[in-house]
């Protein structure tokens, strides 16, 4: 990609007020960043909405930036980005990669965990981490500690390949204890990749964001001791949403940090003891599903409109929406003139701060107090 077309396009990602699925809107209608960008002013004038573009030389600073880290950069729709990312709803239009980005073109599978793990989680972390890249795999995972850490750690030692997916910039790893393990991946044949930009402080709203790549990235992922309101789980049910295969560590129902692996086997994962269990139900290719069909000729076409930036209370707004009683997640697009994707991440920050619960049929409703 020329100097002028990463520029424009970081630019793009950078505005604020544009979200992936805008990105990915404003470039198809356009044809390139660049023209996209030169509509913000006249898109601003048809909808009311302020649109900014990102400033040039903030762009060129943050690019050299992450050049002078040793790092690379990965566009959407162009050679070198995750083809299995590139097919979720909401793949970010622009990713900064520590290492050896070729590794992301490799099959994956995302191991996730507790982050208080006990010392038998940890070591069947290792382990299926070890297998796995053994077997040609690359492991994916959080970089946080407990699970995650192991199972990078167990790829490194097997001398295998593994993927640490940071909620914030890669200048700001996080937890700082894994600031070396973050170095030793990118240093041995792995790939360190932040959405974020540099500076990025890895905040408790952007670990959702974080977990729908590491979802998109995998063909399965394997749930190793998750409570039954953890990030784990919400992995798992993005892994689920992107046709991917999802997989669990049994453990003892006297742990709570089992439960809500436990229950994903009751609700039909893969139960998972070696590598072997993994390998015997990973599959090619993710599940075709209607988000990966191609648009018919039919559909009637989204209007060019930029989704505005979310206002520091628009997930309480969303919030007085919903009740004790289920209410559908489209229903919620409707009255909250939101994106489907802008909905569906401020429903995972309430889920993770135990406000509202996922139910069966694409609904939400309170959690119970």
């Amino acid at each position: 990609m020329r100097d002028a077309d990463h520029l424009a396009r970081l630019r793009l990602a950078r505005t604020e007020g544009i979200g992936p699925t805008t990105f990915r809107r404003l470039l198809a209608r356009h044809g390139s960043a660049a023209a996209a960008l030169d509509a913000l002013p006249r898109i601003s004038s048809q909808t009311g909405r302020p649109l900014a573009p990102f400033p040039a030389d903030a762009a060129e600073r943050e690019s050299d930036a992450v050049t002078k880290l040793g790092g690379t950069w990965l566009h959407l729709d162009a050679p070198g980005y995750p083809p299995l990312l590139a097919l979720t709803e909401d793949a970010p239009p622009v990713l900064a990669v520590l290492g050896d980005a070729s590794v992301l073109l490799r099959r994956q599978v995302g191991l996730v965990g507790a982050r208080a793990a006990s010392a038998g989680g940890r070591r069947i972390a290792e382990e299926l981490a070890a297998g796995l890249t053994t077997g040609g795999l690359a492991v994916t995972s959080g970089l946080a500690r407990g699970v995650d850490a192991a199972a990078h750690l167990g790829a490194l030692e097997a001398h295998g390949r593994t993927v640490a997916v940071v909620a914030g910039g890669l200048d700001q790893p996080y937890p700082p204890e894994n600031a070396k393990l973050q170095a030793r991946i990118a240093a041995e044949g792995g790939a360190v990749v932040a959405e974020a930009p540099l500076g990025t402080a890895p905040l408790a709203r952007h670990f959702p964001r974080r977990n729908r790549i590491v979802a998109g990235l995998v063909l399965g992922v394997v749930v190793i001791e998750a409570a039954l309101r953890s990030g784990s789980l919400i992995t798992a049910r993005l892994a689920l949403e992107a046709g991917r295969e999802v997989f669990a560590v049994p453990g003892s129902p006297l742990d709570p940090r089992a439960r809500g692996s436990n229950d994903l086997i009751r609700q039909g994962a893969h139960l998972v003891e070696t590598a072997e269990d993994v390998f015997a139900h990973l599959p090619e290719a993710p599940r075709d599903l209607p988000l990966f069909r191609p648009r018919s000729e039919s559909e009637p076409q989204p209007q060019e409109v930029a989704e505005p930036p979310a206002p520091s209370d628009t997930a309480a707004q969303v919030l007085e929406l919903i009740g004790p009683t289920p209410v559908a997640v489209d229903d919620l697009v409707r009255r909250c003139h939101l994106s489907p994707p802008t909905v569906r991440a401020i429903l995972l920050d309430l889920e993770l701060s135990g406000l509202v619960e996922p139910l069966p049929g694409n609904r939400v409703a309170r959690a119970a107090s």
